[in-house]
């Protein structure tokens, strides 16, 4: 069948694509894999879905082009699609650092975007595996399960390596690959940290212990809730630091990898604090429970073997465990993958798409939208932000 546009993924840039492209007038076919839609807004959020943050800029992404998302933040932004969800009546709510949930459930989300898709007369085929695509001369052939499909515009939506577990897939790479466009490898982002054994054993009575801290890594800071797991570290600060700390140890296997470093007195000059206290016969971890939950003040000055009064500990002493206070240094052995990885950092290069519509450059009428392009954002609704805004975009041109 013929078509003027075939999006393949019906995610959140997939379907934002399909029904900006379909109210242009466009005859637009929507193909996924998977046959039950949305899934990643579904369990996103907890269920409520983190659907756009407040403050949206490019600082908040990661990509090899810093400024590639730019354009299309700027043409589509976060206020736009909260309008969108205003008109349609959705309620939701502020969380923390300018985090959106909906009030009541991420579904209402999908039924915005599905909705939005039927008005202008998109078609779907889900559950509808691509086995092949090929470029004519006309645009562009894919064979599927359900028969040959033809187009002049073919957008890739189909995201990237994460949650394997509810049908994410390697397509939109090897897409990629087929039409020349480079990739920049995929790596898990937002990812809890593992730690390696000899680092772990020492902290497993901490397990379970959430800890309010900054975390930190190559000039990256982020300020937020850190959890010590069975298997290494997570929680938002960790998730938020693990992108970063992926971009400056994923690359060179024989460089020198930089540890992540968390503070964890991060409203307090620990220096002068532990100055003004150290002459009394407090023990330091007594005093620590002043600022941190009492067990990991005991278990983490124990570990360290500070766990004695204060008036017993040297200057070298005291002056080491400030340093450590403010900058627990800590050594990843990996990540927990991508089964356990919000998004995917890296895909494809942005260098060889064009920011103002995500089209690749030397083949026309291909477009790459959403997580699949090398943009990854930070933890509370950036990434859905970038999905809006790369499928509006593509939208109006595809």
């Amino acid at each position: 069948m013929n078509h003027d546009v075939i999006v393949i993924g019906a995610g959140a840039a997939g379907m934002m694509c399909a029904a900006q492209a379909a109210a242009r007038g466009r005859r637009v076919l929507l193909i996924d894999h998977v046959a039950k839609l949305g899934e990643r807004i579904r369990i996103s959020g907890g269920g409520r879905c983190n659907f756009t943050n407040l403050n949206v800029g490019p600082e908040n992404f990661l990509s090899r082009n810093a400024h590639f998302c730019r354009s299309a933040l700027a043409r589509f932004s976060s206020r736009d699609f909260i309008a969108m969800v205003e008109k349609r009546g959705i309620r939701y709510h502020e969380k923390t650092l300018g985090q959106l949930f909906c009030d009541d459930s991420a579904q209402d989300i999908i039924n915005l975007l599905k909705d939005a898709c039927d008005s202008a007369g998109v078609r779907w085929a889900m559950p509808c595996a691509v086995q092949s695509v090929e470029r004519t001369a006309s645009g562009f052939t894919l064979r599927t399960d359900q028969g040959e499909q033809r187009c002049t515009s073919l957008v890739i939506a189909c995201g990237g390596l994460a949650l394997p577990q509810i049908g994410a897939t390697p397509l939109g790479y090897k897409l990629a690959g087929q039409f020349g466009l480079a990739i920049v490898p995929p790596r898990p982002a937002l990812v809890p940290l593992a730690l390696a054994p000899e680092t772990l054993d020492p902290l497993k009575a901490l397990s379970g212990l959430a800890i309010d801290t900054a975390t930190q890594c190559d000039g990256a800071r982020f300020r937020e809730s850190t959890l010590v797991t069975h298997r290494g570290l997570s929680g938002p600060a960790i998730l938020q630091i693990s992108s970063y700390w992926q971009m400056v140890n994923g690359g060179d296997s024989t460089a020198k990898k930089q540890p992540i470093e968390i503070d964890l007195l991060p409203d307090t000059d620990a220096a002068a604090w532990l100055a003004e206290q150290r002459h009394g016969r407090m023990l330091l971890g007594t005093l620590l429970t002043e600022r941190l939950p009492r067990r990991f003040a005991q278990e983490w000055c124990a570990l360290h073997g500070w766990d004695k009064p204060l008036n017993e500990l040297s200057n070298r002493e005291v002056e080491a465990i400030a340093r450590a206070l403010k900058g627990w240094t800590l050594m990843p052995s990996g990540t927990l993958g991508y089964a356990k990885a919000e998004v995917t950092l890296g895909g494809v290069d942005t260098d060889g798409l064009s920011s103002k519509t995500m089209e690749a450059k030397a083949i026309p009428g291909l477009y790459f939208i959403g997580e699949v392009v090398d943009v990854t954002g930070w933890l509370g609704g950036y990434n859905f932000q970038w999905a809006w805004s790369s499928g509006w975009v593509a939208g109006q041109f595809a």
